[in-house]
């Protein structure tokens, strides 16, 4: 009986342990405890947090440096949602994505 009680007990704490981080909501402690997540890219999410909340990934990839689409995968494996959804490779809108290479482009 001990030793079910002790495995339910693991069970819990290792499905609490892995509760997703909300990139709206986290603090700069729960973004730090993503593995790929160190003080600096923290600080990055939470001061482009402050211009408005995240729509979506794509949004929180145009607004904050470094984070592409390998490395937002990365961080949706460890449990960061934005807005409560994880990552989907290649979500970022073909509007988003054209129209950096359009201002790149319109340079003389």
């Amino acid at each position: 009986m001990l030793k079910k009680f002790l495995a339910a007990s693991v069970m819990l704490f290792a499905l609490a342990s892995y509760a997703a981080v909300d990139a709206n909501k986290a603090t700069a402690a729960d973004l730090d405890g993503l593995k790929g997540v160190g003080p600096s890219l923290s600080k990055r999410i939470l001061d482009a947090r402050q211009q408005g909340a995240f729509k979506d990934w794509p949004d929180l990839m145009l607004r904050v440096k470094g984070v592409k689409e390998k490395s937002a995968s990365k961080l949706s494996a460890e449990g960061m949602t934005v807005n409560g959804e994880s990552f989907r490779g290649g979500s970022m809108a073909p509007a988003a994505k054209a129209a950096p290479a359009k201002a790149a482009a319109a340079k003389p």
